[in-house]
């Protein structure tokens, strides 16, 4: 998929200052996890709060981690995000079972995701998604501020079938615009890049990130 902007989706906010400096600098989307291990965990009760605090047009994302069906519908139910991620090894019926819109995390260059071949063949079980969201394998689900090989996404972008593709995995202002120029993304997801600590955004990383995004494509 080929376009002229790439769009971005600030994940792992916990406070309304974030939020409001995410959107205030242009984000097409914002990230809310619901993995209790996460540093980046909010509570249903806060993600209420911020929710409110998204204006129309800009997407809330609720990101879980083998969470049980129950856990997941309460969200649903309680925060009505636009789309669902699911971070961890969810199979393609238990993301569907919603009927609500998706994007599914790959970890890349784990086990079995570890040749471009490979990671498309993967993929394809969950043409279902909306998004396909690439990340880079480590021992947690996501936010480790680590890149993968962009070379491993080579059969995923010359498929034409693909799903849209969202790269994330070590991306912050002085690396995001060669990941946008090699692997031509739908959209970037960044967390830690955009952090002065686990969970707390910083407002002028994130407006660095934003400029240096709407830069490359000009």
């Amino acid at each position: 998929m080929n376009t002229t902007r790439t769009r971005v989706k600030i994940c792992g906010l916990t406070r309304a200052e974030d939020v409001s400096a995410a959107v205030a600098a242009g984000a097409d989307a914002v990230g809310l996890v619901f993995y209790p291990p996460s540093s980046r965990y909010v509570s249903p009760e806060n993600a209420r709060l911020l929710r409110s605090q998204v204006p129309a047009m800009v997407s809330v994302v609720a990101l879980f981690v083998n969470a049980s069906s129950d856990q997941v519908k309460h969200i649903i139910d309680e925060v009505q995000p636009d789309i669902l991620q699911f971070h961890g090894d969810e199979s393609p019926e238990a993301c569907e079972q919603y009927r609500h819109r998706y994007m599914k995390a790959f970890r890349v260059g784990a086990p079995g995701l570890d040749t471009p071949q490979a990671v498309l063949d993967t993929c394809r079980r969950y043409d279902s998604a909306s998004a396909w969201l690439f990340d880079s394998y480590s021992d947690g689900y996501g936010g480790s501020g680590k890149q993968f090989d962009l070379g491993l996404l080579e059969a995923v972008t010359a498929n034409s079938g693909s799903r849209a593709v969202v790269l994330a995995g070590g991306l912050n202002s002085d690396t995001v615009g060669a990941a946008i120029q090699r692997a031509q993304p739908f959209a970037v997801d960044v967390s830690s890049g955009v952090e002065s600590s686990g969970g707390v955004k910083c407002a002028s990383k994130i407006r660095a990130f934003m400029q240096t995004v709407a830069q490359v494509r000009e």
